[in-house]
């Protein structure tokens, strides 16, 4: 479930990229970038857990793909957390320096 809510978001966020953001303003690739390291990642971790457990890592408990479930959204959040104090510092359009100057 992990490879899979990373793969999505990532899937999701390049797409964004490719046909919304033509002007780079937004710094979307790089979160689609991070996405994509994510899924890159899980997809090692299912290789190596896949020749570790042979059939059974078909056939996982409820209990695990829920939990699973839940640490793809947190790194899916992550990454957006991330984005987002990265993308407050650069500030492409000025917003935020425009508001501290005026305080």
């Amino acid at each position: 479930m992990t490879l899979l809510t990373a793969a999505i978001a990532a899937v999701i966020v390049t797409l964004v990229w490719y046909f919304k953001d033509g002007t780079n303003e937004m710094r979307i690739g790089t979160l689609s970038l991070m996405y994509w390291g994510a899924t890159l990642m899980w997809l090692v971790d299912a290789i190596v857990e896949y020749i570790e457990l042979k059939a059974a890592y078909f056939t996982p408990e409820p209990v695990d793909m829920l939990n699973d479930f839940f640490l793809g959204i947190s790194v899916v959040v992550l990454g957006l957390i991330i984005w987002l104090v990265m993308f407050l510092i650069k500030d492409p359009k000025g917003v935020l320096q425009k508001r501290l100057q005026r305080k």
